[in-house]
């Protein structure tokens, strides 16, 4: 595996690539001379902390679905919501056990990347 970092629309993320054995391209002695690596940048989807909080779009889209309510208790992975972006429904799901305290999203609302979708104690 090969570590690299990639800025997408400002946002650095690093990446990991397998390297196929037996696979030859005049591409290869490029991806050797592969930049230092840059400081770690935050993931696009949230981690689990162990702590609740906001949960946030990890990138600009439409809400599909919301599944979730003021007052529900979800647990880690439990799905909160359907993103659509770039024509694929990406699940929103809880970084950790957690009970809903809002939901600021509705189905058909268009988010950017970073808006908050629901709040979580």
């Amino acid at each position: 595996m090969k570590k690299y970092n990639i800025t997408v629309n400002g946002s650095l993320y690093e990446v990991e690539v397998e390297e196929l054995g037996g696979v030859e391209s005049s591409a290869a002695p490029a991806a050797a001379a592969a930049p230092k690596a840059a400081p770690k940048a935050k993931s696009a989807a949230p981690k689990p902390s162990g702590q609740a909080g906001a949960v946030n779009a990890p990138m600009p889209g439409t809400i599909l679905s919301v599944d979730v309510k003021a007052g529900d208790s979800v647990k880690a992975g439990d799905t909160l919501c359907i993103l659509e972006a770039m024509k694929m429904e990406n699940e929103i799901v809880a970084p950790v056990d957690a009970t809903v305290k809002g939901v600021h999203v509705n189905k058909g609302d268009t988010v950017a990347n970073g808006d908050l979708l629901i709040t979580l104690e």
